[in-house]
């Protein structure tokens, strides 16, 4: 079975894209199969993964506008493991073409259709803004997986999020649930992240993944050299974070024990 997770948050500078590069990292570190779409302009998801989004020659804009098949534009990461649909500057006309297309909330979730079956995790890195391209992730998502900083204007942002995860359940998607929030950037010793934890764990309860991801030099400095943070400096504590979160979605998703992951750190 395919579990097919949009991560987004409409703020950004969440580590939504450090998210979408390093759990998939950790989930293949795990014998997990995975392919991430890197639903952003910008191409960021790309770039970390070691792929340089200016030479792809076919891209997840040729896949929604109907130019080529999801195969076509699918491109292994060496070094990260997993497959990748990449994304350049050319998605920047996509949001306007969908516009006018038939079915223009569902050309990912028809594309993906086709090959989904072929993994076991699938991530949709979407852009911090509600676009077509966002609701075309949440339209081909089971689960939104939201990464948050645990400051006060989070919370606020979380509220106008919610409304729009509600509104795409009630108009295109009713598979669609909170796949969990995941707590980045985090810092124990600030008071006000300890307090903005509280009430989430208050207000969402388990959906807030016990896993938190911390501030961490190795987790930034990993994307300029095209690698996710695990084959970066597998000892970091980033790299370290993203593996108990993996751990953790397991048990979660597949309702089983993570697989011992030891060996990956020591």
């Amino acid at each position: 079975m395919t579990h097919i997770f949009a991560i987004t948050n409409q703020k950004g500078g969440v580590g939504k894209t450090t998210t979408a590069i390093n759990l998939p990292a950790s989930l293949v570190a795990m014998k997990r199969k995975v392919l991430v779409v890197d639903l952003d302009p910008q191409g960021n998801a790309t770039m970390g993964s070691g792929i340089n989004k200016n030479e792809v020659e076919r891209s997840v804009y040729d896949v929604i506008t109907h130019q080529c098949h999801c195969a076509e534009a699918v491109q292994h990461t060496p070094e990260a493991g997993y497959d990748l649909l990449p994304a350049n500057s050319d998605l920047t006309a996509a949001e306007v073409e969908l516009m006018s297309l038939k079915m223009k909330e569902h050309r990912l979730q028809y594309a993906l259709a086709e090959i989904k079956h072929e993994y076991d995790y699938i991530f949709i890195d979407c852009p911090p803004a509600l676009n077509m391209l966002t609701v075309n992730a949440l339209a081909a998502a089971e689960q939104v997986l939201i990464p948050m900083q645990c400051e006060y204007y989070a919370l606020e942002g979380l509220a106008a999020l919610m409304d729009t995860i509600g509104h795409i359940q009630k108009v295109v998607n009713p598979r669609l649930e909170i796949g969990g929030l995941l707590r980045t950037m985090y810092d124990p010793r600030n008071s006000l992240t300890n307090d903005v934890s509280d009430q989430l764990k208050a207000h969402f309860g388990d959906a807030v993944y016990s896993s938190v991801i911390p501030r961490n030099v190795r987790l930034a400095e990993a994307p300029s050299y095209g690698l996710p943070a695990l084959q970066y400096d597998k000892s970091s504590k980033g790299a370290m974070a993203y593996l108990a979160m993996a751990g953790e979605m397991v048990r979660r998703v597949e309702g089983i024990k993570a697989p011992d992951t030891a060996h990956i750190t020591g």
